[in-house]
């Protein structure tokens, strides 16, 4: 070990307090120039942990970093590769913070901020030099290197390490978890099928579920790609893991030509799966059939939405385009795949099936559109005219009122036509089954977001609220909308199946 260069990199590092750090995902790279403290050759700074620079650190921890004292003439600097973490210890935590401040206190006032920090806004990061090589023109010996052998991770935990970020970054940009939407109406469009039929193909089902998972990953990519064309996304300052879209392109995760290929895919690979399922059916990929109609019209919902020339969302038809789609179209999709399987000499009886659909049609649209409250701002200044837009828009602040009004209506309504739907099983057998009344206990839960929204809208109309924070108080309704929605889902497929089985 070289004491004499250790010593100068140290004293380097002691005199500076800013760095410039480079990150960079795929071919999207990054730098930022950030105030910094040192314990020994690690490295602390405090960070918003939406921004680029974290987002890329989160993938790709690997990170390139300049640091040149304030007055150094010519060129005499540290030029340092290492890997950047979040710090997640409490203790380390405020030691980070008690050093940055120490630096600076122009974000004092951030890092304190008590909804800052249990919004998980803030955030502090330790750089482990791996290498850091000391740069000096006026010495005899210009370049310098220090390694770190102790900080460099092994073959196989990289690799490891590296595929896990990789897949959790490609579930971030389909929006996985929001997958949810897809499920419940394909197991709905299942469960009636066998309730009609009494027989289950379930190859069958799982190609069908597949085919509509991935048309919704290419809606979800094709909606990012549209919304960063129009800057909807880049416009929008109150983005949730809700609302604002995946952000990928945002945090330089992906380039929008990647998100655009991403989604082409996605669709391809959708349309294969429906043209296989309806040569199976009927012996031509491209046979006449409305299986080939209902995939056709995903599709088509699916680009429309956000994409040019007819931006369906940006002329009020979105969230009737997604009720349709997540709604009867892949419900009576799985339906018709099961029936003409399993029964191809019978004439297919949809109407159970497409009555079945209507509360998780309802369900979903409820779900963009208590979104849309924290999307307001974003919409309106790109011209995006929701219907959260046009019932909200009175002025400077928003009054959703009106808005909500809906919200509620839409509720009572859904789950008044549940209760209409299973009593109607106990007359017409084999239109609806009594059990499908197990699909009205999520209303508790729907209540449960009328009330914490009803307590939300008042605290908005308050004079002196803060209206830049007010909105994701809201994100406990957006998440009681999508557990009601999948909830109601998934019951009303075991309500159909207990009506068989029973």
């Amino acid at each position: 070990m070289d004491r004499e260069l250790d010593a100068k990199i140290l004293g380097m590092l002691n005199e500076a307090n800013f760095l410039t750090i480079g990150t960079a995902v795929g071919n999207n790279p990054s730098a930022a120039n950030v105030y910094f403290a040192n314990e020994g050759f690690d490295i602390y700074f405090f960070t918003f942990n939406p921004t680029r620079k974290a987002e890329q650190i989160r993938v790709n921890p690997e990170v390139q970093c300049v640091v040149r004292p304030d007055g150094s003439e010519g060129i005499k600097e540290l030029q340092i590769t290492g890997f950047a973490e979040k710090i997640k210890d409490p203790d380390e935590v405020e030691k980070a913070y008690t050093m940055v401040c120490e630096v600076t206190e122009a974000f004092k006032p951030y890092m304190e901020d008590e909804f800052l920090k249990k919004n998980d806004v803030v955030g502090y990061y330790k750089i482990k030099p791996t290498v850091i090589k000391y740069v000096d023109f006026f010495s005899e010996q210009q370049f310098e290197w220090r390694e770190f052998p102790e900080n460099q991770s092994g073959l196989l935990t990289n690799i490891i390490k590296g595929g896990l970020r990789k897949a959790g970054l490609y579930l971030r940009a389909v929006r996985a978890p929001f997958f949810t939407a897809t499920i419940a109406p394909v197991a709905l469009g299942g469960a009636v099928a066998y309730f009609n039929l009494k027989a289950f193909d379930w190859s069958l089902f799982w190609w069908s579920l597949l085919g509509a998972v991935l048309a919704h990953a290419g809606t979800n990519l094709a909606n990012d790609y549209s919304d960063h064309k129009t800057r909807n996304d880049e416009s929008n300052k109150l983005f949730s893991p809700f609302n604002g879209g995946s952000r990928t392109i945002q945090a330089g995760l992906f380039s929008s030509t990647k998100v655009f290929i991403l989604s082409v895919v996605m669709f391809l690979g959708a349309i294969g799966i429906g043209l296989k399922l309806n040569t199976h059916l009927h012996g031509a990929p491209f046979a006449i059939s409305p299986l080939l109609w209902f995939g056709l019209a995903g599709v088509f919902l699916g680009i429309t939405y956000t994409g040019a020339p007819l931006r369906l969302s940006y002329n009020g038809f979105g969230d009737f385009a997604v009720m349709l789609g997540f709604g009867p179209v892949m419900a009576l999709g799985t339906h018709y795949v099961q029936y003409q399987a399993l029964q191809p000499q019978m004439e297919w009886y949809f109407l159970p099936v497409l009555a079945a659909s209507v509360p998780v049609a309802i369900l979903v649209g409820l779900i963009l559109f208590i979104n849309g409250f924290q999307d307001f701002n974003a919409d309106r200044e790109v011209g995006k005219r929701t219907w959260i837009v046009r019932t909200a828009d009175t002025g400077t602040i928003a009054d959703y009122t009106k808005p909500f009004a809906i919200y509620k209506g839409a509720l009572y309504f859904t789950f008044l036509y549940v209760f209409t739907l299973g009593i109607s099983g106990a007359v017409y057998s084999d239109f609806s089954t009594p059990w499908i009344l197990i699909a009205l206990l999520p209303f508790l839960l729907a209540r449960k977001a009328m009330s914490m929204g009803g307590e939300w809208l008042e605290r908005w109309a308050e004079e002196n609220a803060d209206r830049q924070k007010l909105p994701y108080e809201l994100l406990m309704v957006n998440v009681s909308t999508i557990g009601t929605h999948f909830t109601v889902g998934i019951l009303l497929t075991v309500g159909y199946w207990l009506g068989t089985v029973y």
